[in-house]
């Protein structure tokens, strides 16, 4: 997606959802309404444009390529300091417009977490930014200090729900709320397993929960097709991989929450835009189930 593109679909977003963005603040009690040079939709464009250009930090996308090249297509222009000094406002804009980008359940779902870490293991004593927020987790490789990121995507790569928790959280607990508008059949790894969690997504929202079990477990029988896409589950790994990699979701220059929670949601949004993205082929199947 192009430059141009991105913005006049955030800014179509924007124009829709800034009435009930000023009605909310209303409501609490914050009726000032001070504008700023740049419009709010120029500010989420260039955040997200920052994912899609794969630069390694913010600062020199924005001074070596936003500054000297984009002049023309952003005339109001602030300066860096001004621009970070004024971010956090996009953070519930960003929120609302990635729900808005998320893809529509076709009745197959996988669900995965990853590691966000924030901080190198040797410095987790001396760090201090996500003190009290962030925890230490474990993986399947190493121990980390940071955040989850729990996904929830289609079987054409879309993003259907997503959560954020302490990395020491059981990956079992956000189940229920990231599934609550999904039906059909589930699909996750081992440490999705629990029959307490597959009775309630089936009582609730009549979705059905398919894992795999454990080496010391009897084993289940299994619909074949249930098999086929258990081994095709790695797509949300390629997800991750590609979210971490090129979205740059991941890295350890956080200065506040609040940019880190911006960066993240940049770097999702930035995902969703992708024209090519992680998915399976199953057109040979709907064609199975017609003959």
């Amino acid at each position: 997606m192009s430059l141009l593109q991105l913005f006049c679909d955030i800014d179509d977003f924007w124009q829709a959802f800034e009435p009930f963005w000023y009605q909310s603040l209303l409501e609490t009690g914050q009726q000032r309404k001070r504008q700023c040079q740049m419009c709010m939709s120029e500010m989420m464009t260039i955040v997200v444009h920052f994912h899609q250009k794969r630069y390694r930090d913010f600062k020199t996308y924005y001074i070596d390529y936003v500054a000297e090249n984009l002049q023309s297509e952003f005339p109001t222009l602030l300066s860096y300091s001004r621009f970070i000094q004024l971010m956090p406002r996009i953070l519930l804009a960003l929120c609302a417009y990635l729900q808005h980008c998320y893809g529509g359940c076709s009745g197959i779902a996988f669900i995965d977490s990853t590691a966000l870490a924030v901080c190198h293991n040797r410095r987790i004593a001396q760090h201090r930014v996500f003190e009290g927020v962030a925890e230490r987790g474990r993986t399947s490789v190493d121990w980390f200090f940071g955040f989850k990121l729990h996904l929830v995507v289609n079987d054409r790569g879309e993003i259907l729900s997503c959560c954020v928790t302490p990395g020491n959280s059981d990956d079992r607990r956000p189940v229920p709320k990231l599934v609550r508008h999904l039906f059909g059949k589930l699909f996750g790894d081992k440490g999705y397993l629990s029959q307490p969690l597959a009775d309630q997504l089936m009582e609730d929202h009549a979705l059905e929960l398919v894992t795999k079990v454990r080496r010391n477990m009897k084993a289940k029988l299994m619909d074949e097709l249930d098999k086929f896409f258990l081994r095709k589950r790695a797509i949300i790994e390629s997800i991750n991989d590609q979210l971490k990699n090129i979205s740059q979701i991941e890295h350890t220059r956080h200065r506040s929450l609040v940019g880190f929670m911006i960066n993240l949601l940049a770097g999702l949004i930035a995902y969703c835009h992708q024209p090519k993205k992680p998915s399976l082929n199953l057109q040979f199947l709907n064609q199975l189930a017609l003959a």
